[in-house]
């Protein structure tokens, strides 16, 4: 613990030499990181060259064969299926989707028999909530010309 709380990070140089040559150099050396007062210590060196007459090159020589605009979805992304909505709708045979009634869960001792009847039946979705349906469960089979 004592050796960590006297960790300090000392740069031996760091330059940036211009020469009046065509080319720039930028150069780091010697990073040293010593978390002891032992001979192990941590030694980075790192140097990296810009070439100046790559940076003037002359691009506009270059021209790309003109691409149409063509929406493709990015490979390795999945649409996730929004499990509460993936219980409550079903696709028909057909393509149709289907779905409960609502108005069945509760205070039903003043419902007729007639009118449980009618909320028990599996009707099917409205074709303005196809989309939001669609939305929700994305590898849903569905035949969307279905009326």
């Amino acid at each position: 613990m004592a050796a960590l709380a006297s960790a300090t990070a000392t740069v031996s140089s760091s330059a940036l030499r211009l020469p009046p040559s065509s080319s720039s150099r930028l150069s780091f050396t010697s990073v040293k990181l010593p978390f002891s007062n032992n001979a192990n210590s941590l030694k980075l060196n790192w140097s990296a060259s810009i070439s100046a007459p790559i940076l003037h090159q002359n691009h506009s020589a270059v021209t790309a064969p003109p691409r149409s605009l063509t929406i493709v979805a990015a490979k390795g992304y999945k649409m996730k299926t929004h499990k509460a909505s993936a219980k409550r709708f079903r696709v028909t045979g057909a393509g149709k989707i289907i779905r409960r009634r609502a108005g069945k869960q509760h205070l039903l001792y003043k419902k007729n028999k007639k009118r449980k009847l009618r909320l028990s039946k599996l009707v099917q979705v409205n074709r303005s909530d196809y989309n939001n349906v669609i939305g929700a469960l994305p590898y849903l089979k569905v035949n969307r010309q279905a009326t």
